[in-house]
């Protein structure tokens, strides 16, 4: 089973935090459309022997498509790929463009996932975050997306400057009163050449605080577990049976093709990334070449990788697998860099299972970097 992702680049507006590839010129949008049906047909020959199970749109801001466009792009992938019966098919929205004939018009096609960027029930965060939506926005498409989808995942954004805890603590309430049975959220980080990195150079935003965001995770992990979430990855919680088939692939390492500009792919042994650029994008598709460039993973990349993923998520680190896929002196090295932090509780062994405690799942990426083959 595999995937597909859809990268759609543009946004009205730039989020303060945001480096992801977008553009807020809507006038190659018609063009990028046909440009992505494109690049989906140029590509069907790499999933000759796969089954697509999950379709995502991603971005930017796929909710700037009209229907028509995401209908096109989905029977695309029907013409070109063999799909599932029932595929994941998640469309990420903001909620200003959700209105209820929006959301009706999308629930009668064959999306069946929504994943809303809520990031803040609260104004002032909405405005320091540079947010398309209001507060009100943010609730009022929520009340209207739980009557027509089942499946909706929402994110919030913690670790904000100023934000206290009884604060974080009100925006998950708010988003567990809606019943939705998924919730990813990240801490806000400070990406360079960003708005953001900019506010906080100048003393206008304070830098975001390490112990109020560690504070913060503790607090969202405690209170969606009472509430009968699984945290099972890192920055994302799901009832059961609503765990995201398109994320969770990629963290096992399930072959995936990215579509559309900075979109990577994966096949295995290779990852890909397309040009983060709309027109050279556009030019290259209408020319039938690739924007894309290709690199070849080593048996190290590979164990890098599979260190990280599996760490932070549930299903761990299989030291039987490291042995069989890597063989023995990637296992030795792997216990002897785990044993410090077996020591310090952060890490514990579990039917020959590597995974974090609760007390180091926050840290689960400095820890993985530790667990790191440089050189053997």
């Amino acid at each position: 089973m595999s995937g597909i992702y859809i990268h759609i680049p543009f946004c009205k507006q730039a989020c303060h935090y945001c480096d992801f590839h977008f553009s807020t010129n809507l006038k190659k949008k018609e063009e990028m459309v046909l440009a992505l049906a494109k690049e989906i047909e140029l590509r069907k020959n790499e999933f000759k022997d796969e089954i697509v199970e999950t379709i995502y749109f991603g971005g930017g801001t796929p909710s700037i498509l009209q229907i028509a466009d995401l209908r096109f792009l989905i029977d695309e992938v029907y013409r070109n790929y063999k799909v599932v019966e029932n595929p994941e098919i998640t469309v990420e929205a903001n909620p200003d463009d959700l209105t209820e004939n929006r959301i009706i018009e999308l629930s009668k096609n064959k999306v069946n996932r929504l994943s809303i960027g809520i990031q803040s029930f609260f104004e002032d965060d909405l405005k320091m975050m540079n947010r398309a939506h209001n507060a009100e926005e943010a609730k009022k498409c929520l009340e209207t997306a739980i009557q027509y989808f089942d499946n909706i995942s929402i994110d919030l954004i913690y670790g904000v400057p100023e934000m206290s805890n009884e604060k974080w603590l009100q925006n998950i309430e708010t988003a567990l009163s809606f019943g939705v049975p998924h919730i990813s959220s990240y801490a806000l980080t400070v990406e360079p050449k960003t708005a953001l990195h900019s506010f906080i150079q100048k003393g206008i935003i304070p830098q975001p605080d390490d112990e109020v965001a560690q504070e913060h995770f503790h607090i969202l992990v405690d209170k969606l577990s009472e509430n009968g979430f699984i945290h099972y990855e890192l920055s994302n919680f799901g009832k059961e049976n609503y765990f995201s088939k398109n994320n969770s692939s990629y963290w096992l390492g399930k072959k995936y093709i990215g579509i559309g500009p900075s979109a990577h792919s994966y096949d295995g042994k290779n990852r890909g990334w397309n040009v983060s650029n709309n027109s050279l994008y556009i030019k290259s598709i209408q020319e039938n070449k690739l924007p894309i460039e290709i690199e070849t993973l080593t048996k190290t990349d590979c164990y890098n990788e599979y260190i990280m993923t599996g760490l932070r998520t549930i299903w761990g680190v299989s030291l039987e697998r490291v042995e069989q896929e890597f063989g023995k002196t990637y296992l030795d090295y792997l216990n002897r860099q785990a044993a410090k932090f077996i020591e310090d509780h952060l890490l514990f062994v579990d039917e020959n299972i590597l995974r974090t405690t609760k007390k180091g799942k926050f840290l689960s990426d400095g820890i993985a970097s530790d667990l790191f083959l440089l050189n053997l």
